[in-house]
């Protein structure tokens, strides 16, 4: 990858202010729901960025990949916690709409990620079989 920091990327300022959004909205909900949803939603949310963050941090793009992928099912938690709040009435459906689209946004993200890191590691997989094989 050509950036320097995981911090740079955008799915990873996009998820950091999904995060921040969504604290500012569970601030919101009844206080029942603090350590059921709220704690949920907050949990998936700052997920998302805090495995971006370790993996990057890892030893070599596969165990970056898995934890992409664990960024990846965070996204789809938070999208069933988002439904479950609109039904539940404590997220309007403008709301739902607006954050429904930088979810899915973010999630597409996650995804060309996750292919970029796999043909990278591809790459690195035969060049290490080709080295095992004395062929270099």
């Amino acid at each position: 990858m050509s950036v320097s920091k995981i911090e740079d990327l955008k799915v990873f300022k996009n998820s950091h202010e999904l995060t921040l959004e969504f604290y500012r909205i569970t601030k919101h909900f009844p206080d029942d729901e603090k350590f059921g949803l709220t704690s949920q939603i907050r949990r998936a949310s700052s997920s998302i960025c805090a495995n971006l963050m370790e993996g990057s941090h890892r030893n070599n793009r596969k165990e970056y990949r898995q934890f992409v992928g664990i960024a990846r099912g965070s996204i789809g938690e938070l999208k069933y916690h988002l439904l479950l709040s609109k039904d539940l009435g404590y997220v309007n459906n403008d709301q739902y709409n607006i954050l429904i689209k930088k979810i899915n946004e973010i999630s597409k993200m996650l995804y060309g990620l996750t292919k970029s890191l796999e043909k990278t590691d591809t790459r690195t997989d035969s060049s290490h079989s080709q080295n095992s094989k004395g062929v270099l």
